[in-house]
């Protein structure tokens, strides 16, 4: 005891640490919201947060670290809101099961580095196995390795037989997914159990999927009262909810129990996207990974029957999302990282812009929408004072030719510089 009071009394009386400041200067300056672009800005951050975006010239404060980015636009820290962490594209099927449980949250951190290192400075992770991407965000939260900054779906969950659940087994090896919900009673107890270990959103799949067996990914798994009461729980406690969607169906009723973002949207009609523009409900359409997985998926182990269904829906996909850009829905950027390589996440935005959205439009998704739906825009998605210190700098007009994005020059997160020139 003596010891403890000892220690309390020191840190009572020590001096605080010194702020540390830094002082980022680039030739050019996208502001996210407007597209407006500054020249020979200057932005000030202590502490990894922002205190003053000016220009050049302007007095910096005394002994602040300067970074000088001459020719180099700068960004905020890019926004991926559908990413998997501890999952590989390299092993497909069953290729999977001959590793040990832990491999799969070990390679998160090699993923977690990839990410960070290509511009995104934040990630929203659905889904999990063993509460891998919570211990990721810890780690990294505690300095012991680099990433992004993390929204912890943990497990994601759904109905029994689902694509959320395990369907690659015959019945005598008895797998399932921990936190299976087959009434509304059973969805608030994962919802509820999901948010004690952990989870800062939660991720369910209202319909089958690609990557499942033995489903469509058309057809509706979860009721609507089912998905009401994982958006009433989750709401009460603050936290958002991710829908995995793929068709019409499941789409409408999980705009219609209040879900805030649909995952995929792949096969989406008329009325869902009628629906999406009138309750406010963002979409993340993963457009760009089903040019991975039909050149690299056989090879990587995956079955037939899931390639024969990404084919299937891919380009109407990527037609729905023409179609719900121009109708007005809200777009997020969300890639499904894990099914195609972590670090070349940015490789989506070319992909959007070829399918009618501006190349503002597409970095929107990205930044100022990304961080709508997650209820932290004065934190991240913008180059503002009191947001963190997070941003990107890339060679060339990112407005004009959204490829620059794939190969940024400079990275900080928090202030701290992750990849500079």
């Amino acid at each position: 005891m003596r010891a403890v009071l000892l220690a309390a009394c020191a840190a009572a009386f020590a001096l605080p640490a010194q702020a540390e400041t830094v002082a980022v200067s680039a030739a050019r300056l996208v502001d996210t919201a407007t597209g407006k672009v500054a020249d020979r800005p200057m932005v000030i951050i202590t502490d990894g947060r922002i205190v003053s975006v000016g220009r050049q010239g302007d007095a910096v404060p005394a002994g602040a670290r300067q970074i000088s980015l001459p020719g180099v636009t700068l960004l905020p820290g890019l926004i991926d809101m559908h990413v998997h962490l501890t999952i590989s594209p390299l092993y497909g099927g069953y290729t999977g099961y001959q590793f040990s449980d832990a491999f799969w949250t070990a390679i998160g951190t090699r993923h977690a580095k990839d990410t960070l290192e290509a511009g995104f400075t934040t990630v929203r992770n659905v889904g999990s196995a063993f509460y891998g991407d919570v211990g990721l965000r810890e780690a990294i939260e505690g300095g012991f390795i680099q990433g992004p900054r993390i929204v912890t779906a943990a497990y994601s969950f759904g109905a029994t037989g689902g694509h959320c659940d395990e369907t690659f087994f015959p019945p005598s090896m008895d797998q399932k997914a921990p936190y299976n919900a087959d009434s509304p009673d059973e969805a608030r107890k994962s919802v509820r159990t999901l948010r004690k270990y952990g989870a800062q959103v939660i991720k369910i799949c209202a319909t089958g999927g690609v990557f499942s067996r033995g489903d469509a990914p058309g057809a509706q798994q979860m009721t609507l009262d089912e998905m009401k009461a994982v958006a009433e729980e989750a709401h009460m406690a603050g936290m958002k909810v991710a829908a995995h969607a793929h068709g019409a169906p499941g789409i409408k009723a999980a705009i219609l129990a209040g879900i805030d973002t649909i995952e995929h949207a792949s096969l989406v009609d008329d009325e869902g996207i009628r629906l999406a523009v009138q309750h406010g409900t963002y979409f993340g359409m993963d457009i760009y990974n089903t040019d991975y997985t039909q050149a690299e998926g056989k090879k990587n182990g995956v079955l037939e029957e899931n390639l024969q269904k990404d084919r299937d829906i891919g380009e109407i996909q990527r037609q729905n999302f023409k179609k719900s850009l121009k109708a007005g829905v809200k777009q997020i950027y969300s890639t499904d990282a894990g099914v195609y390589p972590h670090g070349d996440n940015a490789r989506q935005f070319a992909v959007m812009v070829r399918y009618g959205a501006t190349p503002l439009q597409a970095i929107q998704a990205a930044t100022v929408n990304a961080a709508q739906a997650l209820g932290q825009e004065k934190d991240v998605g913008r180059i503002a004072v009191g947001a963190y210190g997070d941003l990107i700098g890339v060679t060339g007009d990112p407005l004009a030719d959204v490829t620059v994005l794939e190969h940024p020059v400079f990275v900080m997160k928090g202030g701290q510089t992750v990849k500079a020139p």
